[in-house]
C-alpha cells in the first residue's frame, strides 16, 4: 500500500508540477535564461559548426560568451572555451586542424588566440596594445593578417595635458583624436607583428578584410579618415609583397556625395570580388555588385531583387553568391547565380537572426548553417544541407524557455497613399477573443529595419502582461524594397505617422482590442516615431520614449552618424544652407509639438549614447515638466545606444512594463 501510495503521489507531483510550469508566463527573471547564438562557422569538412554562445551571468552583470563546436550528424555540442568571460570571431584553419577567436588578455585588451582541435590549451598570438579588431587566416593557414587602431604618437603629451584635439565629422561625446586602424601580419605561431598598411585613412573596426585564394593580396574597405562621420568609403587591395594600394572600384565620387563600398570577399577561384554599394546618396540598404580582382565596372548582382542587402557569402564553385534581406514579415535567403535565376531557399516558419549583419555561414557542397528563430521559439543554429534542402535544427539551448508558452504572432496589412504596409502583432499566452485587450504599440528603430515573426523577448514580455503589441512596418522600413525604405526621405514624421495611425485604425475595428486603453513604447527611431505620434495624435494612455530622435537638427549637429542626416532629410542639402531643409527639419522634428503632448510619458536614456545624445532626451523632458505633463526620466549611467548588460537590460524592461501596468491595468 506505501509503494502504491508513493507511486501516485509522484505522478500526482509530477503532473501537477508539468502544469503548473505550463501555466505561468514569461517574466523578467526569464531574460537570464535565454542564451544568445552568433557567429556560425562551418568546418572545411562539413562535418561541424562552431558558434559563439552567450549567457546572461548578473553575479558580474556581463554576457559570458563560449565558443561551442556542433557535429553536423548528430547535434552533439562540444564546448571548447571555458574560463574566457568573452570570445567572438571563431574562425577554422584552413586545413580545419585549429582555430582561432578574439579574447581579451590579462591586460584586457583583445588578442588573436589559437586552440588546436585535437587538445591542448589556446596559446596567445598577438601582443596588441590598441587591441585586434578582426582578423583573417591567409589561405595557407601560416598567417594572420589583422586590424587594430594605432597608438597615439602624442602619448607622454597627452599624460601632461596636452590633450586638445581636433574636432571634425563626429560625435559631441569625443573627447580625443580617433585613431586609424590598419592591417598589420603576423605568423599563426606567433611572433612579431609586421604592418602592412599605413596612413591617415583607416580600416572600420565593424569592416571586413579578405584575403585572396593565391596569399597575394588582401582586400579591405577604407575611409577617408578614422572620424565616425565619414560618408566615403571605398573597396582598396593591398600587395602582400610591396604593400602596393589599388582601389578596384571606378566611380566618379563627388567629394560631397554619400558613397559607401563595404565587405569586400574574393571568390573561391580568385577571380572575382563581391562587394555592396549603397544606391546613390542612400544611406542604409545595399545591393551586391561583382567585379574582377583588377577592378573595372562592377555589375549589381541584386538589382532584380529590390531588398536591402547587409552580407553577401560566396557559393563554394564561384557560381553565385548567398543573400539574405528583411523580407515582408521575416528574413529571406537567396542564392543569386552570378549569370541566371535568383532563387529564394526554404527556411520554413524561421527568420534568420540579425540586423544590418545576419548570422548564416556556408559550407561544403553550399550547406548553410544559419541562427534563427521563429515566434514562439528562441535563438537556435539550423542547417541545409543542400540549398534544395529543409532547415535542420542542431542545437536545444533555448529549451527551457521555448517550454513557457509564449504569445503567438500574426502579419497583417492596410492600406496608406499608395503604398500597403504591414505589420506584427503579438497575443497574450492566453489570448480569448472573446475578452478585450489593451494595445501596446511598438513601432521599431532605424528606420531602416523591420519587426517581423521572430521571438522577441521584450515583445513576448509585454504579452505576457496582458497586452496586445502591435509593431507596425510604415514607411522607412527595409521590407519590401527601396522606393518604400526611401519614402520617409525628407518626411521623417508625417508619412510614416500615417501609416501608424492608419494601421492602428484598422485593429481598433477587431472586438478584442480595448480602444480606450492604447500606449506606445519605441526606441532609438522607435522612439521618435513614439513622440512623433504623442504630440500630433491624441488618445494614449501613456508613452515610453527610448534614446528618442526628437531634434532631427540637433541629431545632424551632435550625432556620431549625423552627417548622414543630410542624406536622409535634405537629399544632400545641410540645414544650415538651404532655408527649406531647415525649416522641413522644424517641421519633422517632434520637439516641435512637444507642447501638445497630454499623455504620460516615460523617457530612458544612456548618459553616453553618440548615436542619439541624451541632449535631446533632456530638452523634451523639459518640455514635457514645464507644460506639466505627468513625465518620468530614466537615464543610465553607460555609454551606448541602449543597455547591453544583464541587469540594466532588465532594469530597462521593468521600467518599461511597470509604466505599462500603471496606465493599462
Amino acid at each position: 500500500m506505501r509503494i502504491a501510495f508513493t507511486f501516485l503521489t509522484s505522478l500526482f507531483l509530477v503532473f501537477g508540477q508539468s502544469n503548473v510550469y505550463a501555466q505561468r508566463k514569461f517574466e523578467l527573471n526569464d531574460l537570464q535564461k535565454l542564451y544568445s547564438l552568433t557567429d556560425p562557422q562551418i568546418s572545411p569538412d562539413g562535418k561541424s559548426v562552431l558558434i559563439v554562445v552567450s549567457k546572461p551571468d548578473t553575479t558580474i552583470n556581463k554576457n559570458k560568451s563560449f565558443i561551442y563546436k556542433v557535429e553536423v550528424a548528430t547535434g552533439v555540442t562540444q564546448q571548447l572555451t571555458f574560463e574566457r568571460v568573452s570570445v567572438s570571431s571563431p574562425r577554422w584553419s584552413p586545413l580545419g586542424n585549429a582555430i582561432a577567436f578574439i579574447s581579451a588578455d590579462a591586460a584586457g585588451k583583445n588578442q588573436i588566440f589559437a586552440l588546436p582541435m585535437n587538445g591542448g590549451e589556446a596559446k596567445k598570438i598577438t601582443n596588441s596594445p590598441t587591441g585586434v579588431q578582426q582578423f583573417t587566416f591567409s589561405p595557407d593557414g601560416t598567417t594572420f593578417a589583422f586590424t587594430q587602431p594605432d597608438e597615439k604618437s602624442n602619448k607622454k603629451e597627452i599624460e601632461k595635458g596636452y590633450d586638445a584635439f581636433e574636432v571634425n565629422k563626429n560625435s559631441m561625446f569625443f573627447n580625443a583624436k580617433p585613431s586609424s586602424s590598419h592591417i598589420w601580419l603576423i605568423s599563426t605561431e606567433g611572433s612579431e607583428a609586421k604592418r602592412l598598411t599605413t596612413g591617415n585613412w583607416t580600416i572600420p573596426a565593424d569592416g571586413y578584410i579578405s584575403w585572396s585564394p593565391d596569399g597575394k593580396v588582401i582586400a579591405f574597405q577604407s575611409y577617408e579618415s578614422p572620424y565616425s562621420g565619414e560618408l566615403i568609403s571605398l573597396i582598396k587591395t593591398v600587395e602582400i609583397a610591396t604593400g602596393k594600394i589599388n582601389r578596384i572600384t571606378q566611380n566618379q565620387i563627388s567629394p560631397d556625395a554619400m558613397h559607401i563600398e563595404r565587405q569586400p570577399i574574393f571568390s573561391p577561384d580568385g577571380k572575382h570580388i563581391v562587394f555592396q554599394r549603397n544606391l546613390e546618396n542612400v544611406g542604409y540598404g545595399f545591393d551586391v555588385f561583382l567585379t574582377s580582382i583588377t577592378g573595372g565596372n562592377a555589375v549589381n548582382l541584386t538589382t532584380k531583387l529590390d531588398r536591402c542587402f547587409f552580407k553577401a557569402v560566396w557559393s563554394n564553385d564561384s557560381k553565385a553568391i548567398f543573400v539574405v534581406a528583411n523580407d515582408f514579415n521575416t528574413t529571406s535567403l537567396w542564392m543569386q547565380p552570378l549569370y541566371g535565376t535568383t532563387k529564394k531557399l526554404n527556411l520554413s516558419n524561421l527568420s534568420i537572426a540579425g540586423g544590418y549583419w545576419y548570422e548564416y555561414n556556408i559550407g561544403k557542397n553550399n550547406s548553410i548553417a544559419f541562427i534563427a528563430s521563429s515566434p514562439q521559439s528562441p535563438q537556435e543554429l539550423y542547417l541545409l544541407e543542400t540549398p534544395e534542402s529543409i532547415p535542420k535544427k542542431l542545437t536545444n539551448f533555448n529549451d527551457e524557455v521555448r517550454n513557457i508558452p509564449l504569445g503567438k504572432q500574426e502579419t497583417f496589412s492596410w492600406k496608406s497613399d499608395e503604398f500597403t504596409p504591414n505589420g506584427i502583432l503579438t497575443f497574450p499566452p492566453d489570448f480569448d477573443p472573446a475578452k478585450k485587450y489593451p494595445l501596446v504599440l511598438e513601432p521599431h528603430g532605424g528606420p531602416r529595419a523591420t519587426s517581423k515573426e521572430s521571438f522577441n523577448s521584450s515583445v513576448q514580455l509585454k504579452a505576457a502582461h496582458g497586452y496586445i503589441v502591435f509593431q507596425p512596418n510604415f514607411r522607412g522600413s527595409d521590407n519590401v524594397g527601396y522606393r518604400f525604405s526611401e519614402a520617409n526621405n525628407g518626411d521623417f514624421g508625417e508619412g510614416p505617422g500615417r501609416d501608424v495611425m492608419r494601421g492602428l485604425t484598422e485593429l481598433k475595428k477587431r472586438s478584442y482590442i480595448d480602444n480606450s486603453k492604447i500606449a506606445v513604447t519605441g526606441w532609438s527611431y522607435g522612439g521618435f516615431m513614439t513622440t512623433w505620434l504623442i504630440g500630433n495624435y491624441q488618445g494614449w494612455k501613456c508613452a515610453v520614449a527610448g534614446a528618442a530622435v526628437t531634434d532631427l537638427i540637433a541629431e545632424y549637429t551632435l550625432s556620431d552618424h549625423g552627417s548622414m542626416g543630410r542624406f536622409e532629410q535634405g537629399k544632400g542639402k545641410s540645414p544650415f544652407t538651404d532655408k527649406k531643409v531647415k525649416e522641413n527639419g522644424i517641421k519633422n522634428s517632434p520637439i516641435t509639438y512637444a507642447e501638445n503632448v497630454k499623455t504620460p510619458t516615460l523617457i530612458l536614456s544612456n548618459t553616453g549614447d553618440e548615436r542619439v545624445p541624451i541632449s535631446q532626451s533632456y530638452t523634451y523632458f523639459r518640455v514635457l515638466q514645464d507644460n506639466g505633463v505627468e513625465s518620468k526620466f530614466m537615464a543610465f549611467p553607460i555609454t551606448g545606444h541602449s543597455p547591453t548588460d544583464p541587469i540594466r537590460i532588465k532594469e530597462m524592461n521593468r521600467f518599461i512594463l511597470e509604466w505599462l501596468d500603471k496606465y493599462l491595468k
